[in-house]
């Protein structure tokens, strides 16, 4: 039996980083915005970083600068560090998964993008997808994780099964990304979609004319996209996507 998102994933907008907005105590990724976007009734995005401790910290940056009054790799501090550790724009520190999972409680759908740890989106993968699994464990609610590294996903169709999976995807412009030219042109392709069960792509929305996205959408793969801004975007990209991953505007909810 093919696994396939549920219907949640391809019909409700989907929050990047939640429906986060900084100057409105909103940073990405925090509890705030992630409430904020179960009130508007919209999906939600979120990313996984892993501490110093094994823990899944829902945080998008490799380095705290960005994002938190603090410095230096995530990577090197603990959990309860980074719970003390302040986002920019607020007063909370940074969550983990199971206080996510909690949040959300089933209530929109959930997608979870699980950060490259190899540094070339190559093998050197686990710790954080085994965090990940075991948090999401009996998680009743509609999730699907995804990763730009093949190998992430290949490791949580190991450890995690039977929830959805995808790969997010790109144009992998070189220019773009600090990765080799071959590794660029490689992932290009999406060569790795069959081999990891994947069901879904969540492609770069400005690529999504690329044939090798039309080849898999009509051998039924679902298509969602990153990141739309305006509704205008938004418009285009659903000639070819069938759902948006969105920031900085409030799409319209159907029905």
């Amino acid at each position: 039996m093919t696994m396939r998102l549920p219907q949640g994933f391809l019909t409700v907008p989907i929050a990047h980083r939640a429906l986060h907005d900084v100057a409105d105590g909103r940073p990405e990724n925090s509890r705030a915005a992630i409430r904020a976007a179960i009130a508007h009734g919209y999906g939600i995005e979120i990313d996984l970083q892993l501490s110093a401790d094994g823990r899944a910290m829902v945080f998008h940056d490799y380095a705290l600068d960005r994002l938190a009054e603090a410095s230096g790799p995530l990577r090197l501090c603990d959990a309860a560090m980074l719970g003390r550790t302040v986002l920019r724009g607020s007063d909370e520190g940074i969550p983990d998964l199971a206080e996510v999972l909690e949040i959300v409680a089933g209530r929109v759908p959930l997608l979870i993008e699980i950060k490259d740890q190899d540094g070339a989106m190559g093998p050197d993968v686990g710790p954080l997808e085994d965090a990940a699994a075991k948090e999401l464990r009996g998680y009743r609610g509609p999730v699907a994780v995804m990763s730009f590294n093949p190998h992430s996903v290949a490791r949580m169709a190991e450890a995690l099964p039977d929830v959805p999976r995808g790969l997010v995807t790109s144009a992998y412009t070189p220019e773009e990304w600090p990765l080799s030219l071959a590794v660029c042109e490689r992932l290009r392709d999406i060569p790795d979609y069959a081999r990891v069960g994947a069901c879904f792509i969540s492609h770069e929305a400005e690529d999504l004319h690329r044939p090798r996205v039309a080849a898999l959408k009509a051998a039924g793969a679902d298509v969602l996209c990153w990141t739309i801004r305006t509704p205008e975007a938004e418009a285009e990209a659903r000639r070819v996507a069938q759902n948006v991953t969105f920031e900085q505007y409030l799409p319209r909810l159907k029905g």
